[in-house]
């Protein structure tokens, strides 16, 4: 029998505003679908925390012996800036200012994306599609939404009519927002002449003679917009109707919301049974934001090179960070709150370092059975990683108390102990089990943040020989330099 048999699973659902008991639409499989990145620039810290919730809930599901199949996006195309149907392409402009060509863009910060998820220790996802690798699939949706009377065409470009969609169904039901208000709070803005409301929003865009990134269609050699790429991904891979649709919580309006609309118009129904959404990452108590500053990037947090925090920190000790707040509450990284999961994150490793040379006693001086069952309460009640640590403590102490003779278990409640730990710990947070090879990792932060020192001061001596040499010899050893206006990082291969 598998664990999820025996498990109860409530989930906090945004469609409904409250915890639902979770029952998969077949016995056994999960479908789920979360929004990933758009790949112009280097992963976002707050994207990060999103896709590490999911992942925590992706382990987890495994764990209870779920057959999980996770999708996640890479928005590769169709993005424009402040997420509007006017504007420039955010991959397209990044090309143009560096002077590259567009997959370019994409292919680095791909590349980026998925090194700091290594480095953090997520699962991959079971599929990772790419919204110009469904491009066709895109088209053919446009094409059923018009057919059904939802959409019309424009001067080569295709809006999704919402004034229409509300008359047989509900804009805004995700969101709680309705159409009145939407209208009510419009202003008339220059460019948007082409649709029928200012509501209505681009299923295709016709390019501009200058931009680049652009596909064969119907009505205009264009993009497809921002938001219908995960409606014909996620469908295509999940089915019309899946189990749980997951991203932050700034995508619920109107991203998440378009989605509802263009599955509904299209196929008659809606498309998912839980919606779940992980709240904001503050830093220092305020929005993290490009234009105050007020901003680190995974691999500042990582090497200590910023100007925030005291030191670097390890992988482990950023995702247990992370799981001590509930992904539905908005977290404040600071500096204080660092080193205090760290100190925890350690604390917890000790335990666990000593657990396996832990003797069994005649008698069992604590409730082994009662405790696992208070972890997997804890991930059962919308996945709260902060009381599942709480227990994870709980018994941390208990294995200090066995180890001076102060409690004792029983060979099989011993055993238990010890599976149930390792369990929660690594299988599900994601925690990695070597303190000394993390350690390692800070010593050789510090080491290659030297070279780095010496390649820029070699570079400013204009001997460039032996910079280009620094560079290489790295390399050599899987270790890439990245060169950037705000100076150079590295990543492991």
């Amino acid at each position: 029998m598998q664990l999820y048999q025996d498990q109860t699973i409530q989930i906090y659902n945004s469609l409904s505003g409250a915890k639902e008991i979770f029952k998969p639409i077949e016995a056994g499989y999960v479908g789920m679908y979360v929004c990933g990145p758009t790949v112009y620039s280097n992963v976002h810290l707050g994207n990060v925390r999103t896709f590490m919730s999911f992942d925590m809930i992706f382990r987890y599901l495994k764990h209870l012996g779920f057959k999980v199949r996770y999708v996640r996006n890479i928005t590769d195309a169709g993005h424009l800036e402040n997420d509007a149907d006017v504007g420039e392409d955010k991959i397209t402009k990044k090309a143009r200012l560096e002077q590259i060509e567009p997959m370019e863009v994409v292919q680095r910060y791909t590349v980026d994306f998925h090194n700091i998820l290594n480095t953090l220790n997520f699962l991959p996802p079971s599929i990772e599609p790419t919204a110009t690798g469904h491009i066709i699939e895109q088209i053919e949706l446009i094409k059923t939404i018009i057919d059904n009377g939802f959409a019309y065409e424009v001067n080569g470009s295709v809006y999704f009519d919402v004034h229409k969609f509300n008359e047989s169904n509900e804009y805004g039901k995700l969101s709680k927002r309705k159409l009145e208000d939407l209208i009510h709070n419009t202003r008339a803005l220059d460019g948007q002449s082409d649709k029928k409301n200012p509501q209505d929003f681009a299923l295709w865009k016709r390019a501009e003679p200058q931009h680049i990134m652009r596909w064969p269609s119907p009505w205009s050699d264009g993009f497809p917009g921002w938001h219908l790429e995960c409606t014909a991904m996620s469908t295509k891979y999940l089915g019309d109707n899946f189990d749980i649709h997951g991203g932050g919580m700034d995508l619920k309006f109107p991203h998440h919301e378009c989605e509802i609309a263009q599955s509904e118009a299209a196929k008659g129904t809606s498309p998912v049974n839980y919606w779940m959404h992980a709240n904001m990452l503050q830093l220092n108590g305020q929005r993290m934001s490009k234009t105050t500053g007020n901003t680190v990037n995974p691999d500042e947090l990582l090497s200590g090179n910023n100007k925030f925090f005291s030191k670097a920190y390890a992988p482990s000790v950023i995702r247990f960070f992370n799981a001590m707040s509930s992904y539905r509450s908005v977290l404040d990284l600071t500096d204080d709150g660092l080193l205090a999961s760290e100190k925890g994150f350690h604390r917890l490793m000790d335990a666990i370092s000593i657990m396996d040379d832990l003797k069994a006693g005649s008698t069992s001086t604590f409730n082994v059975s009662e405790w696992k069952k208070k972890c997997y309460d804890a991930m059962n009640d919308d996945f709260n990683s902060p009381i599942l640590i709480a227990h994870l403590f709980e018994a941390s102490k208990i294995i200090n108390q066995i180890k001076d003779n102060k409690a004792s278990l029983i060979s099989e409640d011993l055993e238990i102990l010890k599976q149930t730990m390792n369990a929660f710990t690594f299988d599900v947070l994601g925690l990695m089990n070597s303190t000394s090879a993390e350690n390692g990792t800070d010593k050789l932060s510090g080491a290659v943040e030297l070279l780095i020192q010496l390649r820029q001061d070699a570079r400013a001596n204009k001997d460039f020989a032996l910079s280009d040499k620094i560079r290489d010899e790295l390399a050599a050893k899987g270790i890439q330099l990245n060169d950037g206006k705000d100076g150079t990082t590295f990543s492991t291969n």
